[in-house]
């Protein structure tokens, strides 16, 4: 009998004719002989192959070594999925050797004999019960078969593939001329002398082939039929708050902890430690750019203060061109990253790009260039199967909106998202502390959040550097816009009497320079420019400009008309945040009347 494949041991192909008796009395013979192996290349378990040579129908069945002899069926796997074909022979190969994906068994042995690398799950069905894991970061060439279900397959496969951060290339069929149904055992059979060469010529994107690369890009676009879509749920890395594969936006304002709290994400993903929630994370690695913070001196001091593995964290250099190096740039250099990445066989479960902005070539307040900035990130966090971190700020005077929107320039940052994340500082009349909120999920619930706070202690194994941790506290209830709107309520202006007061006096004798007004009421009862424009709202205070060049100047609506020729005062700059002492306006003394700091109008 023909049991050829794998050079089976003869009690193996004894108990494949013992099982084949009945299908070889009604004509069918031995087309197969096929074992699945372990990565040391231990045997697991065969599947013998029949087959009828008039009508071609297959049969296929898998034997086992049970206790002391060969049984019918797979071996137990303890519900983990299935080793693919030829394992031992991929595990022991060089990490950038190509490897072929195709459609069964003999067609694996057909390119192996040839010299290359090949793999299957078996039928063209089988492909949903196999470990795809040995092949995560490879270059796979998929050559599916001539029909229908094989192309559902290929591009099943593909997609799996794709998620593990490999690169794929699926081979052209129709050029081949081959018969509906052919495969690469008709294509060997019809070129007999054909090599490994020829058929990694036969690639449309081969491993280096530049001409290949840039001929397909001008194929036609590729359309995925629904029934050949696999529904897959979500991959989270953190259940509800950070998802494998999609792009998150981090953002809150200045002073909040938003690059700590990034860090502590790293922490817990590299340890395998616990969310704030309880869960425990798997341990991965972890990729960061930044381009605010340095490394040395204050991103690994925080990261090993949080108890992070920093064997697991991987801080992006400088890029290398042929003119020397250069610093990264997340706008441009996200295929060499890519390629680093596979080259060093690292899969993160988190890439961490702080401020998100920099990824962006051209304005970031415009919504299609963020976009299309943004996508090759988009595809990056798709193709490698890691959560993207993003982080950002909050545009100057927009609290109490929604918190999507107040994310720092155009509205696509918050709508490519799939998920966005807001932190704030609390009061100290509320106890204090800070709070991380979700204020958008695209693929889960939204709302809820964290308290937590920041403190400072010294990195272990380096007792005179401090650094920055954080102190998760407890779960949070309600929308991420109720949240922050308690947590940015400005203390002491429950109801305001204290500063309409001191308002009203200061404008009772008439009207008064808008620079003058802040300074008085700042420098005397110590509030913020948000707190003062509150009062003078609720008191009705009206705001005029004296003509082209003069300044703003504030009166109250019973106070008289206001002086012909009010003094020349410089309008005053908006200020990024609430300042914890009396602001200094000797900054802004200088400025044309008329004009803010940075550019924006001040509602004087």
């Amino acid at each position: 009998m023909g049991w050829q494949p794998m050079n089976a041991p003869a009690e193996v192909k004894a108990a494949a004719r013992r099982f084949a008796q009945s299908f070889l009395a009604k004509g069918f013979r031995p087309a197969g002989l096929h074992c699945y192996t372990a990565r040391d290349g231990a045997a697991l378990y065969w599947r013998m192959r029949l087959k009828d040579p008039e009508s071609r129908e297959k049969i296929i069945r898998p034997i086992h070594l049970n206790g002391g002899g060969y049984v019918l069926g797979e071996p137990d796997f303890a519900g983990k999925p299935k080793p693919i074909y030829r394992l031992h022979e991929i595990a022991a190969a060089e990490p950038d050797q190509p490897v072929w994906w195709v459609e069964g068994e003999q067609k694996a042995d057909a390119l192996a004999r040839l010299g290359l690398l090949a793999t299957t799950a078996g039928g063209a069905n089988d492909d949903d019960r196999r470990d795809f894991e040995p092949l995560r970061g490879r270059h796979v060439i998929v050559w599916p078969d001539h029909d229908d279900p094989g192309r559902a397959h290929g591009e099943r496969v593909a997609a799996k593939l794709r998620a593990l951060g490999c690169t794929i290339e699926v081979l052209e069929l129709e050029p081949l001329a081959l018969p509906k149904g052919g495969d690469v055992v008709d294509y060997l059979a019809a070129h007999p002398e054909a090599t490994a060469a020829d058929l990694m010529a036969l690639a449309r994107c081969s491993v280096g082939d530049a001409t290949a690369a840039d001929a397909s890009a001008a194929l036609p676009v590729e359309l995925l039929r629904g029934d050949a879509v696999t529904i897959e749920p979500v991959r989270w890395v953190w259940d509800g708050w950070l998802a494998a594969g999609k792009l998150h936006i981090l953002a809150g304002a200045p002073g909040t902890g938003k690059t700590t709290i990034a860090l502590a994400f790293a922490a817990t993903i590299t340890s395998g430690g616990r969310w704030p929630d309880g869960t425990r994370a798997e341990p991965a690695d972890v990729v960061m750019w930044s381009g605010e913070d340095d490394p040395a001196d204050t991103l690994a001091p925080r990261l090993r203060a949080m108890g992070t593995d920093m064997s697991r964290v991987h801080f992006i250099g400088a890029t290398r061109t042929d003119n020397g190096r250069r610093a990264f740039d997340p706008a441009r250099d996200l295929p060499p990253l890519l390629d680093a990445l596979r080259r060093r066989r690292i899969t993160p479960r988190l890439l961490i790009v702080d401020p998100i902005v920099s990824a962006v070539l051209g304005d970031s307040h415009k919504n299609a260039e963020v976009r299309q900035s943004l996508a090759p990130l988009v595809d990056l966090a798709a193709e490698i199967g890691c959560a993207v971190l993003g982080i950002s700020h909050f545009s100057k005077g927009t609290a109490g909106r929604d918190p999507v929107e107040r994310v720092t320039g155009s509205l696509a940052f918050g709508a490519l998202a799939r998920i966005v994340l807001a932190a704030a500082k609390q009061p100290d009349d509320q106890g204090g502390g800070r709070l991380l909120a979700r204020a958008k999920s695209n693929i889960g619930p939204d709302g809820g959040g964290f308290a937590y706070s920041l403190e400072v202690t010294a990195v272990p194994d380096h007792p005179t550097v401090q650094a920055t941790r954080v102190l998760w506290g407890d779960a949070l209830a309600g929308t991420a816009r109720e949240l922050l709107a308690t947590a940015e309520t400005e203390p002491n202006d429950d109801d305001g009497a204290d500063i309409d007061g001191f308002l009203r006096a200061l404008l009772a004798d008439g009207p008064m320079s808008a620079k003058s007004v802040l300074a008085e009421v700042a420098g005397a009862g110590g509030y913020s420019r948000d707190q003062i424009q509150r009062a003078a709202r609720r008191l009705g205070v009206e705001r005029r400009k004296d003509g082209m060049r003069g300044g703003w100047v504030w009166t109250l609506p019973e106070s008289p008309k206001m002086a012909a020729t009010p003094p020349k005062v410089a309008k005053v700059a908006a200020f990024c945040e609430a300042p914890s002492s009396p602001p200094s306006l000797s900054s802004v003394a200088d400025q044309p009347a008329g004009e803010a700091a940075g550019g924006e109008e001040f509602d004087a």
